[in-house]
């Protein structure tokens, strides 16, 4: 390509903003960037590479970035011009109106809610899927990040206005859409043990979705953003601890901290840190070892002849590992998720009589209302541990085998060992 050939293909605006959008590959995904600077501003662009420098996490500028394009693509649509910056509140209001209202108001007035013009263009541009009225919670969380982007240029908006709060109060009460949960099921014990078993052989990849399961569940019920990101260099081995921490003369089992780093709801330098305890340790060692994994990604690809690749799972990943040990133990996959097992360790603790705040010590939730809507409903008792300490919650949870058969796995060398004990 000549010089006049790459000034006139660099003097583009879409192609300018696509080779601005190359420095964002490893968060943005490749095949989404000519689209994103379809409907990205150059402004936009310059802000998205000024959050990532700043080390804001993957998955939250991922999800700004998806958002944004999201809300240029409407204004263009609904009013013929990118994105104000500051944007009035009068924007902030339509964009209320268009995406939370009444079904049955609808029916009678076509106005009602998003226009059909606005509706076509949106879809032709590939932004709307659904008919009806949009998720509370996506309404809420495009508002919120508008609001970041506002905050990150130095500018006011109206996100904190009364009008504009009391619109979306009222809008979210007509829209009448229920919450829906991340998992329909909470990945509860019984359940667990269920996916557990079908991790018996010797196929690595059986090793490696126990060790998935096992941590998911026993550290606090990660996200399954945290466990595909999980680095070698984030665990540190422990002293043992006793299998119940009441009896001095108790058996001691392994113990190892994961520093979290940055997670949804924290930043790196708050440094977060969940305790694994018992047979999840072994699994995840076990894993390691047949891996020869000693740095970098600790959960990672499997090709067809057992090939181990240098790439971290994605989260995606997990999420497809879990529902498809769900259809190998003969459960509806459609029910579950990975964020079954952030629900199912804090029903499981309140099952056992754990109080939800010292639960809540290795979920790592901010808020006492936020952990409750993640438990399943009418199980959390209140009632104190029944060890009185958070190890005492780690063990009891991490000795999950329910009768006679206490295997969890087989051990590397296929002998049928045991990785914990009745």
């Amino acid at each position: 390509m000549d010089d006049i050939t790459s000034r006139a293909l660099v003097s583009d605006p879409e192609t300018r903003r696509a080779l601005q959008l190359d420095a964002l590959s490893a968060i943005l995904p490749m095949e989404r960037r000519d689209r994103l600077a379809e409907l990205l501003t150059d402004d936009d662009v310059a802000t998205l590479k000024h959050l990532a420098r700043e080390g804001m996490g993957e998955n939250t500028l991922r999800a700004l970035a998806s958002d944004l394009a999201y809300l240029e693509g409407w204004a263009k649509a609904a009013t013929g011009a990118p994105l104000p910056w500051p944007a009035p509140e009068s924007l902030a209001l339509k964009y209320v109106a268009h995406h939370l209202w009444d079904p049955a108001e609808r029916e009678t007035d076509p106005q009602h809610g998003m226009p059909a013009e606005v509706a076509a263009d949106m879809r032709s541009a590939l932004l709307l899927r659904t008919d009806g009225p949009h998720a509370p919670s996506t309404v809420k969380r495009r508002l919120a990040n508008w609001g970041t982007l506002h905050r990150w240029k130095g500018q006011e908006g109206p996100f904190h206005s009364p009008s504009l709060r009391t619109a979306l109060r009222l809008a979210v009460r007509a829209s009448s859409r229920p919450r829906q949960r991340k998992s329909m099921r909470a990945v509860t014990r019984d359940v667990l043990d269920r996916l557990l078993a079908t991790c018996r052989s010797d196929r690595l990849a059986d090793t490696r979705d126990l060790a998935i399961l096992l941590l998911a569940f026993a550290s606090g019920g990660r996200r399954r953003s945290e466990v595909a990101r999980l680095r070698v260099e984030q665990l540190s081995d422990e002293p043992d601890v006793a299998l119940n921490p009441m009896d001095p003369k108790s058996p001691r089992v392994p113990c190892v901290t994961i520093q979290l780093g940055r997670t949804k709801t924290a930043v790196a330098d708050e440094a977060g840190r969940v305790l694994l305890v018992g047979p999840p340790v072994e699994a995840l060692r076990e894993w390691l070892e047949r891996a020869d994994i000693g740095k970098g990604p600790i959960f990672r690809a499997i090709d067809r002849w057992e090939a181990i690749e240098e790439r971290a799972l994605t989260p995606q990943s997990i999420n497809l590992i879990v529902k498809r040990r769900c259809v190998m133990a003969g459960l509806e996959p459609r029910e579950f998720s990975a964020h079954g097992l952030r629900s199912g360790y804090l029903t499981e603790a309140a099952r056992q009589g754990v109080a939800l705040p010292e639960a809540m010590q290795q979920s790592q939730h901010r808020s006492v209302q936020q952990a409750a809507t993640t438990m399943t409903p009418s199980v959390f008792v209140g009632a104190p541990s029944a060890w009185g300490s958070s190890l005492g919650l780690l063990v009891k949870l991490s000795m999950y085998n329910s009768g006679e058969d206490c295997s969890v796995g087989r051990g590397p060398r296929g002998r049928g060992e045991s990785l914990s004990r009745c």
